[in-house]
């Protein structure tokens, strides 16, 4: 059991976690609904509270009474809990059962992450403590305090009416968040140091993603051998090291409840590492869904991007450059890896799914999201190839066409119709 709380300065004090310092908004005349709220837990996600409860108070944190006990629907990878005791106001985060990639959900580098960070980036929560004893709840888990504000998740709440200057201002505040994060002086931080590999992280990521993509494949979605192919030959050297969160989405941070356009925090940093800034703007704008985007895209959006000013994905990369000083001579690399990470991600999610690890109804159409982001890769190549070398050169060179021909066909005809619009030009010829 590891519990980070000094267990050298044992006693019921040494935990006691400073009211005054939540992120509260309790004495803001602020509507209820606005606020993000946890909800039923799902079948089978259930959390034993009595063990969590005397979990704690063995760790010095004298919770009062049993807490009312709800789960978060937004994320789709490691399971949140808020419990509302009498006193305290926590949030717990644990992995999912049948995990894939115990990496993807690492709670002691989450949870090292943010206590690393408190000094130097405010929008981190407050770490309360971790646990790394799998027999409390049947595996590692951490608890922080709740902050309180809201998510903007597909949509913002109906209550919260932003106009599009409004809407351009979180926006930019969301992407100068991300900016203030990769300019951290991680150095002289050693838990920072030690998430880093040096360098060579491009090259990692392509060829890690790649082979966790291909072992989490199941037989009804695309191979990705041309894309993988592609990326692994067009792979450039890291722009910079820095502090990355490496899930960057709007509905990773928290808002100011009585101005949202205000970012007051940063959640989920199970991802975070050392690594190319580029390639955190690459996997965040993975996410950015804009308002002419395709059905299926529009339908699995996450994140409030199709609204009337925000910035497209072409302007938060000028605007990015603009303001970091980085320059770029394949921008397209970075979209494609973006996507195709997000691919690897979705896919690990589906393969838990497909073998039944997990009942959630939310997953049942990942495969399908899985072969609009593979149409989306192939047009960004042709695109930067040039349709008739993509067609004469590079496309011919893929011994997996027939494979991903054959799982186009198992689509509904409407979702067919959707990747035939996105492919290049006889792309299946």
């Amino acid at each position: 059991m590891v519990a980070q709380n000094d267990k050298q300065n044992s006693g019921k004090n040494k935990a006691n976690i400073d009211n005054d310092s939540k992120q509260s908004i309790s004495n803001k005349k602020v509507s209820a609904e606005v606020l993000d709220k946890g909800g039923e837990i799902r079948n089978g996600e259930e959390l034993d509270a009595q063990a969590i409860s005397d979990w704690l108070r063995e760790q010095g944190i004298e919770v009062a009474g049993e807490p009312q006990v709800t789960q978060f629907s937004g994320g789709a990878s490691n399971w949140t809990y808020r419990l509302q005791y009498e006193n305290y106001d926590l949030i717990l985060r644990r992995p999912p059962k049948g995990t894939k990639a115990k990496s993807a959900h690492d709670m002691v580098r989450e949870y090292t992450v943010q206590k690393a960070l408190t000094d130097t980036y405010p929008y981190v929560p407050k770490m309360v403590a971790l646990c790394t004893d799998e027999s409390i709840i049947g595996a590692d888990f951490y608890i922080m305090e709740r902050m309180e504000g809201i998510i903007p998740r597909a949509n913002l709440p109906k209550e919260v009416n932003l106009d599009p200057e409004q809407t351009r201002e979180l926006c930019i505040n969301v992407i100068d968040a991300l900016i203030e994060l990769h300019d951290i002086d991680y150095q002289d931080n050693a838990d920072l140091v030690a998430l880093g590999r040096g360098d060579g992280y491009c090259e990692r990521q392509v060829s890690g993603w790649s082979k966790r993509y291909v072992k989490a494949k199941t037989p009804n979605v695309p191979s990705y051998a041309l894309v993988r192919q592609w990326l692994s030959k067009h792979t450039p050297e890291d722009s910079k090291t820095c502090v990355i969160h490496n899930d960057w989405r709007f509905d990773n941070v928290v808002l100011d409840a009585t101005d949202a356009t205000q970012v007051i925090g940063v959640l989920d940093w199970e991802m975070a590492t050392l690594g190319d800034p580029l390639m955190d703007l690459g996997s965040a704008l993975a996410y950015w869904i804009e308002a002419d985007d395709n059905i299926v895209m529009q339908q699995s959006r996450r994140q409030p991007t199709h609204l009337k000013g925000m910035m497209t994905r072409s302007e938060v990369v000028d605007y990015y450059l603009q303001k970091t000083g980085l320059e770029i001579d394949n921008w397209t690399f970075y979209e494609v890896f973006g996507l195709f990470r997000l691919a690897g991600i979705v896919q690990q999610i589906y393969y838990r799914y497909y073998h039944k690890q997990t009942k959630n109804p939310a997953f049942k159409n990942f495969w399908i999201i899985n072969h609009v982001l593979h149409a989306k890769c192939l047009k960004l190549i042709a695109q930067y190839e040039g349709e008739v070398l993509f067609t004469s050169h590079v496309q011919p060179h893929l011994k997996d066409i027939g494979v991903d021909k054959a799982t186009v066909e198992q689509l509904p005809s409407p979702i067919q119709k959707v990747i035939k619009g996105i492919l290049p030009k006889g792309y299946f010829e």
